[in-house]
């Protein structure tokens, strides 16, 4: 029997009877397969991915690219996201005052996506992000300096009779310290997962956070005559300018932390804070989701996939992510239901897998 025929250990299969969404048999014969669309959130290139799933309800009269369509041409922008009242409340609080925000929840619930939400309804631009983790400082998140790089121009263009490299070409700000650039609109900074980095991280934040400005001492240095420097920013092809080495921003940024509850901060940084806490999206909400994100005819037959999931969430960690997936797999003919499929898809986020 050849391998067309039949898998190892199991009956014989016709493959014309093989279901339209398996693209990949396990049977090692080779076929052209053609790529099905991907999820909205898993698309990748201009104006094609929309920002993970989180727990944003979808305004009237607005809808993200449904699952099966390819999404406009264009700058992209984040799936529809809209949060209760009450919440939106603490985010303009935060806004006034000129305050981070921030936003704890469980896996899921949109702690990452509100900066994106903030940045596109006040049409502020592109997210600035800065990914914690166990080896970030706030001077990387502010700045980075490349001495050797700088060192070993120098010597190329000395050895050629040239001029030597301006030093703002080897000095290129991080996300924070490109939030800071001075402008007529302040710029959105996402700080995500702050409880992941080192427990002194918080406390390191609070000068900036309170000041607005930081000095590179590296251009501080320099002589009068080469006080202004443009320097590179997080941003491809933006430079900005310090003077006499020190950035000091003109309008505070919008900063967003997120944090899933790791680790407690310090009074000092909290007190600096306005604090968001994110609910656990309710079976209503829940549906609201879906739609937003795949549109109405994904809630034809989602019962029995969403009451999975709340049985499943009820007993162990989820994200709102993992029933958009089982819902995309459905949509597009895929029996999640079967043996192991369905646990792969709604696996467990805390303790042993």
């Amino acid at each position: 029997m050849s391998a067309e025929a039949g898998r190892e250990g199991g009956s014989p299969m016709n493959p014309r009877e093989e279901p339209g969404w398996r693209l990949f048999r396990g049977d090692g014969v080779p076929r052209h397969v053609e790529m099905p669309p991907a999820p909205p959130w898993r698309r990748f290139g201009a104006g094609e991915r929309e920002v993970p799933a989180g727990e944003g309800e979808v305004p009237a009269g607005e809808r993200e690219v449904p699952a099966g369509e390819r999404a406009p041409s264009g700058p992209a922008r984040p799936a529809p996201y809209l949060i209760g009242p009450e919440h939106a409340d603490v985010v303009n609080a935060a806004l006034h005052l000129r305050r981070p925000l921030l936003v704890t929840g469980s896996p899921g619930t949109g702690k990452s996506s509100l900066a994106r939400a903030i940045a596109h309804e006040m049409d502020l631009g592109e997210v600035l992000r800065w990914p914690v983790n166990s080896r970030s400082t706030v001077q990387d998140a502010l700045y980075r300096y490349d001495a050797i790089g700088r060192l070993r121009e120098t010597a190329l263009t000395r050895d050629r009779g040239e001029a030597e490299p301006d030093i703002g070409t080897f000095v290129r700000l991080g996300p924070l310290g490109t939030a800071l650039v001075p402008g007529g609109r302040p710029r959105v900074l996402l700080v995500d997962e702050l409880d992941k980095g080192d427990v002194d991280l918080p406390n390191d934040l609070l000068t900036v956070f309170e000041e607005g400005e930081f000095e590179i001492p590296e251009l501080a240095r320099l002589p009068e005559e080469q006080s202004v420097v443009e320097v590179l920013t997080e941003r491809a092809g933006e430079r900005a300018t310090v003077r006499r080495g020190r950035l000091v921003c003109e309008e505070f940024p919008v900063v967003v932390i997120t944090s899933n509850g790791e680790r407690d901060f310090p009074p000092a940084f909290l007190r600096r804070c306005v604090r968001l806490e994110l609910p656990t999206p309710d079976e209503s909400r829940l549906r609201a989701i879906v739609t937003a994100h795949l549109g109405d005819d994904a809630l034809e037959d989602v019962d029995q996939l969403l009451d999975a999931f709340l049985r499943r969430r009820a007993a162990r960690e989820l994200a709102t992510d993992q029933l958009l997936n089982a819902v995309f797999l459905r949509a597009g003919g895929m029996d999640v239901t079967a043996d192991g499929l369905l646990e792969a898809v709604l696996h467990r986020l805390g303790g042993a897998v």
